[in-house]
Parts: C-alpha cells; structure tokens; sequence
C-alpha cells in the first residue's frame, strides 16, 4: 500500500505547473485532458519532486465552493512538508524565484524549518537535516 496523490486545488493550471516545475523543481508527470462528471473539459496534470513515489494532483477549481477552498484546504495551517537535503541552496532558490516565506528559518529538534506559501495560498514547511 502506498499514497500515490494528494490534491491541491489551484486557480488554474498552467500557472500552478510554472511554480510547480520551475520554481518548486517538481517534475510534470502528466498533463492529459480529462473531462469532469458531466462533460466539461478539464485537465489530469500531477507534479512530483524528483524521485518521490507521491505526487500533487493540481485540480482547477469548478464552481463557488471549490474556488471558496483555494489556499484554504487545510484551514490556514501547514498542510504540506517539502524535505531537502540541502535547505540553505533550496531556501535561496525559492527566495530568488519569488516564494513568500511567511515564516524566516528556525532550527526545530527534527531540523530546519521555514514556512513558505505555494500559488494557491496553502502554507509549506521546507524542511532540511539541522
């Protein structure tokens, strides 16, 4: 058993896969058109860092409820744990690259920390050894 995807929903794709791909580093793993239960186009698009089995299903939001949810999923608390090996060339890249850190780094007994937030408003520990 294994946890193949997780969701976030996002405003729209291509800008998610941009931050995704090239400011995260994440690969595209797909990128298919899809249709929703009644018919209307959409598209399959899932990221994965570099050599993870789980991957993020970047899901377009559909209608008031599934936009009202975009950068709230999980209630305005961290929802999601990037793990690096090298946290200060990671760090950099990402400030470089434009990501709001809303949170600088700190060292925790599991290691450092910073909280970052993604193009849909969801907030990210990067995590890295101490």
């Amino acid at each position: 058993m294994r946890l193949d995807l997780i969701t976030i929903v996002v405003d729209d794709y291509d800008p998610a896969i941009e931050f995704f791909t090239s400011v995260l580093g994440f690969d595209l793993v797909e990128d298919s058109p899809a249709t929703t239960n009644d018919g209307r186009p959409k598209r399959w698009v899932v990221v994965r860092p570099p050599g993870a089995q789980t991957g993020i299903l970047l899901a377009r939001a559909d209608g008031p409820h599934q936009t009202a949810v975009v950068g709230t999923q999980v209630a305005g608390r961290v929802g999601f744990f990037l793990q690096v090996e090298d946290f200060d060339t990671a760090h950099e890249r990402m400030v470089s690259a434009g990501v709001e850190f809303v949170r600088p780094p700190r060292v925790e007994p599991y290691g450092r920390v910073a909280v970052f937030v993604d193009i849909a408003g969801n907030r990210w520990d990067l995590l890295g050894p101490a």
